[in-house]
C-alpha cells in the first residue's frame, strides 16, 4: 500500500516556528471550550449552564489551575511534539489521569468547605471535560507528527527509488522506520516480503507484507521496485544466498544487514546498511556465549596474548578487553600489527565508562617466541595468569619452502612458552591449533601436530590447566582465500583454484574466538577443544559467489582457472585425528577430544629436543623423517612426489 499523498507544503518552516507557548495558549482555548462541549455531550443543551452559572465558571476557572500546573510538574511544555511517540502519549494519558483525580478531589473538598454549594456540578461532567481536554491536547500535538510524517511520506514517494524490504521482524521494522523518517535517503519503501505466512497481508508502519521470496518477480512489476534491503540479522547464509541470486536474476540491487553478532549491543539503524558480502552467503547459526561468567575470570587478570597483531589475536585481545582484566599484554613480531591493535584497545578503553571502576592496562611487547631470553623477561616481570598462545607460522606452501622455520616457531617456539607459563605459574593456557594439524600432510600441519602434544604432555606432567582449541579456516584473516579472490577480482581475473574438488571449512573471526574464549571457561587441563564448523564449503562455488556479488558473470568477464594442489595442501580437511573419541561438551558449539593425551608418546621431549640441536642443518626429507618418528600418521606430499615423481 502506498502512502498518502499530499502536495509538498511548506511544512517544515511551519512546524519549525511552533512552540510550547503556542501549544499553552492552545491549551486554554480547548480547556475553555471543553467546558461547553463536556455540558452539551452530558445534558444536550445549555439550560444548565444558565441555571448554575456562577458555579460552573468557580469550579472551572479553579480546574484550569490544576490542569496548568499538573501538565507543568508532568513537563509537557518542555518537549519536542515534532518527534511524539508512544512514551509522550503515555506521559500526556498519566497526567490526563492525575488531573481527572485531582479535580474530583477538588470538588469534594469545595462541597465540604461550601456546604454543598457546588453538589449541583456532578461528577460525570468532570470525567467528560476530561476526556474532552485530554483528546484535544493530545491531537493537537501529534498533528505536529502527522504533518511531518505526510511531508516525509509525500517526498518518498515523489523523489525515492521503490524499495523492498526482506524481512517483516524488529529490524526490517526499525529500517523502514529510519527510511520513513529521512527523505535525504531517497528510498520509498513499498512493503515487506517474508517467508513467514502467517504476517501475509498485514499492515505494518503502514507497509503491506506482500509475499515472501518467491513473489519478488510480483513485487518488482507490480511496484517497479529497484532495491531489495535484507534485513534479517539472524537469516543462516543458504537463505541469504537464495535471495541475492533471484535479486540478481531479476536485476535488483541488494543491500543488508549485518549479522547479528555484529549488531549485539547496537541499536539497528539505517547507517549500518551495506552491500551483501560472502560472510552473508556463509552466514552460520548465532553464537550463544554466556559472556559474563567469561568476563569474570578476566576480571583484574594479567592476560598475555601471543600473535595479538593477527587476525585472531587482534579478536582475542578485543573480546578479552571487555572483562577489564588489569593487563593485557599484547605479545607479536610485526611492530606494525601490534601498534594498531594497541591504539585500537587505547581508544576502545578511552571511551568505556570505567570511572568506577580500574582500567586495563596495554603493555605491547615485540618480542619471538623463540627467544627465551626475553619470553623469561616478560613473564618474570608481568606474570600473566593466562595465557592465549595464537603466534604461528599458518601458511601451507610458503612453510613447505621454509620447512626449519616452521619448526623452530610452531615447535620450539611453543615448547618456551610452555615452560615460561610453567615456571611462573600461569593458572591456564591455550593453544590455537588448525584443522590442518590432523593427520598432517605438509611441515605446517605437521608442525602444530607437535605444537597440540606439547600442550596436552604440560598439561599431564605438570596438572596444569593447559588446554588447545582447533578449529578450521578464519573468513577475512590474513592470506585467507577470501582476501585472495578479492585481489583476483580487482586485478580483473583470473580466479586461481587449486583444484575443482576441494573443500575447507569456514568460521568468521569473532564466532571462532566466543568459543575460544568458551573453551578457556570449560578448560580443567588435557582437553583437546574442537570447534562445531558445520559443513565445509566448495572452494569453486565460494569463488562463483564472489564473481556474482561484484556484479560480474563467470567465464565472459572473470575466468575461474585452475592450478593444481599445492605442496603440502589437501583436497578436504579433517577436525579428529585417526583414533580420537570425541562427545560433546556443554556448549552445543564445542566438541572435546577426550583421549587426545593417549596419542603423546613418552619420548615426545626428547625427540622435540632434537630438533634444537639438529634442525637448522637438517633438509626437508630429513626433517619429514624425524617428524614421522613423532606423528606416525604423517603423510607429507612435498616428500612423496620427491621420492615418487611418477
Amino acid at each position: 500500500m502506498k502512502g498518502i499523498s499530499l502536495p509538498p507544503f511548506r511544512t517544515n518552516r511551519i512546524l519549525s516556528r511552533i512552540r510550547n507557548r503556542h501549544f499553552a495558549l492552545l491549551d486554554l482555548l480547548v480547556f475553555i471550550l471543553s467546558v461547553f462541549l463536556a455540558i452539551l455531550i452530558r445534558y444536550d443543551n445549555f439550560r444548565f449552564l444558565h441555571a448554575h452559572f456562577n458555579e460552573i465558571v468557580t469550579v472551572f476557572s479553579l480546574f484550569l489551575v490544576v490542569k496548568f500546573t499538573i501538565l507543568i510538574i508532568f513537563g509537557i511544555y518542555r518537549r519536542m511534539w515534532v518527534f511524539a511517540g508512544v512514551d509522550e502519549l503515555a506521559q500526556l494519558s498519566i497526567a490526563g489521569g492525575v488531573i481527572l483525580f485531582a479535580e474530583i478531589i477538588l470538588l469534594a473538598v469545595l462541597e465540604i468547605l461550601f456546604d454543598n454549594k457546588f453538589a449541583a456540578v456532578p461528577n460525570s461532567l468532570i470525567i467528560i471535560d476530561s476526556f474532552v481536554s485530554l483528546a484535544f491536547i493530545s491531537a493537537s500535538r501529534f498533528s505536529i507528527r502527522l504533518l511531518k510524517r505526510a511531508r516525509e511520506r509525500f517526498l518518498l514517494q515523489s523523489e525515492g527509488v521503490s524499495v523492498v524490504i526482506a524481512g517483516a521482524g524488529n529490524a526490517g521494522i526499525q529500517v523502514v522506520s529510519e527510511i520513513q523518517k529521512n527523505p535525504r535517503l531517497m528510498m520509498n519503501p513499498v512493503g515487506f516480503i517474508d517467508d513467514d505466512l502467517s504476517k501475509l497481508k498485514l499492515q505494518i508502519r503502514g507497509l503491506q507484507v506482500l509475499g515472501d521470496r518467491r513473489s519478488l518477480v510480483h513485487v518488482k512489476k507490480n511496484y517497479g521496485v529497484k532495491k531489495v534491503i535484507v534485513a534479517m540479522p539472524t537469516a543462516p547464509g543458504d537463505v541469504i544466498r537464495d535471495i541475492i541470486q533471484k535479486c540478481d536474476e531479476l536485476q535488483l540491487e541488494v543491500l543488508t544487514l549485518p549479522g547479528i553478532s555484529d549488531l549485539i549491543g547496537g541499536k539497528v539503524t539505517i547507517n549500518r546498511l551495506r552491500s551483501v558480502k560472502i560472510e552473508d552467503l556463509l552466514r552460520r547459526d548465532v553464537v550463544e556465549t554466556d559472556l559474563e561468567r567469561i568476563r569474570q575470570m578476566l576480571n583484574g587478570k594479567v592476560v598475555l596474548i601471543t600473535g595479538a597483531g593477527g587476525s585472531i589475536g587482534a579478536e582475542l585481545c578485543r573480546q578479552v578487553l571487555t572483562g577489564v582484566p588489569s593487563k593485557i599484554i599484547l605479545f607479536g613480531h610485526g611492530e606494525n600489527s601490534v601498534f594498531e591493535i594497541e591504539q585500537e584497545l587505547l581508544l576502545r578503553i578511552s571511551r568505556q565508562q570505567t570511572y568506577q571502576n580500574p582500567k586495563t592496562e596495554i603493555v605491547s611487547k615485540i618480542a619471538d617466541i623463540k627467544n627465551i631470553a626475553t619470553l623469561e623477561l616478560i613473564f618474570k616481570t608481568f606474570r600473566p595468569a593466562y595465557v592465549f598462545h595464537a603466534a604461528a607460522h599458518k601458511h601451507v606452501p610458503l612453510m613447505e619452502s621454509n620447512h626449519l622455520e616452521a619448526i623452530w616457531n610452531n615447535v620450539i617456539g611453543t615448547k618456551n612458552l610452555i615452560e615460561a607459563s610453567i615456571k611462573y605459574d600461569a593458572e591456564k593456557f591455550i593453544l590455537i591449533s588448525t584443522d590442518k594439524a590432523v593427520n598432517p600432510t605438509s611441515i605446517m600441519g605437521g608442525s602444530k601436530r607437535i605444537a597440540e602434544m606439547l600442550t596436552l604432555a604440560a598439561a599431564r606432567k605438570y596438572k596444569r590447566k593447559f588446554a588447545l582449541v582447533r578449529f578450521g579456516n578464519v573468513l577475512g584473516s590474513r592470506g585467507s582465500v577470501i582476501r585472495t579472490f578479492s585481489t583476483q577480482l580487482e586485478n580483473g581475473g583470473p580466479i586461481t583454484i587449486t583444484h575443482p574438488e576441494i573443500k575447507r571449512y569456514f568460521m568468521t573471526i569473532p564466532e571462532a574466538v566466543k568459543l575460544v574464549l568458551e573453551s578457556f571457561f570449560l578448560c580443567n587441563g588435557g582437553e583437546a577443544f574442537v570447534l562445531d564448523m558445520g559443513e565445509p564449503v566448495k572452494i569453486v562455488d565460494l569463488a562463483k559467489d564472489m564473481i556474482r556479488l561484484a556484479g560480474l558473470q563467470e567465464d565472459s568477464d572473470i575466468r575461474i582457472q585452475f592450478t593444481g594442489l599445492r605442496p603440502g595442501e589437501k583436497l578436504f580437511e579433517e577436525l579428529f585425528n585417526d583414533g580420537e573419541n570425541y562427545s560433546k561438551t556443554s556448549h552445543q558449539k564445542i566438541l572435546i577430544a577426550q583421549n587426545a593425551s593417549e596419542f603423546v608418546h613418552e619420548q615426545l621431549i626428547s625427540w622435540v629436543q632434537r630438533f634444537e640441536n639438529y634442525s637448522p642443518n637438517w633438509t626437508h626429507a630429513e626433517l619429514v623423517n624425524a617428524i614421522r618418528e613423532i606423528i606416525p600418521e604423517f603423510a607429507n606430499e612435498t616428500h612423496l612426489r620427491e621420492n615418487n615423481p611418477k
